[in-house]
């Protein structure tokens, strides 16, 4: 992401515009980019995982939240994942109460356009924050989950889901859902 010093903005400019505006934006070391429109296949995915999630916890002291919900990874970035999950007391970053600080788990549906940058630069920030504990990855174009799991050791151990019968267990919030439900109207195109 190449950058332009002319058009860097403080973290408080973004959080101030951010605010204000009628359309979401990321931060990146004072650059904003816009969130575009996703497609129709991410839409039921971040729905289907949504919903499950949220059903998953009812009676927890865990609440799912959906792509609205930013989150403060650190004074550098702010994300607005397609789905993550507090536990316990929600901590917020100010007065506005609209900045997680304290997310448990993070899913990500991968697009064409953000995978790369999924994969690299915000998960490598991602792992920065302390209370994060699985970052999961989910494939639209074929029926493939990747969930990184923080050990005690703080290492990121990787698991593979490929198969319509295995289930996405989240130790971390104690919710196991078949691949099957998260991919329920998704329209997988056979092998070659």
């Amino acid at each position: 992401m190449a950058s332009n010093p002319v058009s860097k903005v403080t973290e408080e400019q973004y959080l101030a515009i951010e605010r204000a505006a009628e359309f979401r934006s990321e931060f990146l070391d004072g650059e904003m980019f816009a969130m575009s429109g996703g497609s129709v296949r991410h839409a039921i995915l971040q729905v289907n995982i949504l919903v499950e999630l949220s059903v998953g916890l009812r009676g927890t002291p865990c609440q799912a939240f959906g792509p609205d919900f930013r989150i403060k990874v650190s004074n550098r970035i702010y994300t607005y994942p397609d789905v993550s999950v507090a536990c316990g007391k929600v901590l917020l970053a100010d007065g506005h109460n609209d900045s997680l600080l304290n997310p448990v788990v993070i899913v990500e549906v991968l697009s064409p356009t953000t995978e790369k940058y999924d994969r690299g630069l915000k998960f490598q920030h991602y792992r920065s924050i302390a209370s994060l504990k699985d970052y999961i990855l989910v494939d639209q174009s074929q029926m493939r989950i990747e969930q990184y799991t923080r050990q005690p050791d703080d290492t990121w151990t990787l698991r593979d889901y490929q198969n319509p019968e295995q289930e996405l267990k989240i130790d971390s919030i104690g919710v196991s859902i078949p691949l099957e439900r998260i991919y329920d109207r998704i329209e997988i195109p056979a092998p070659d």
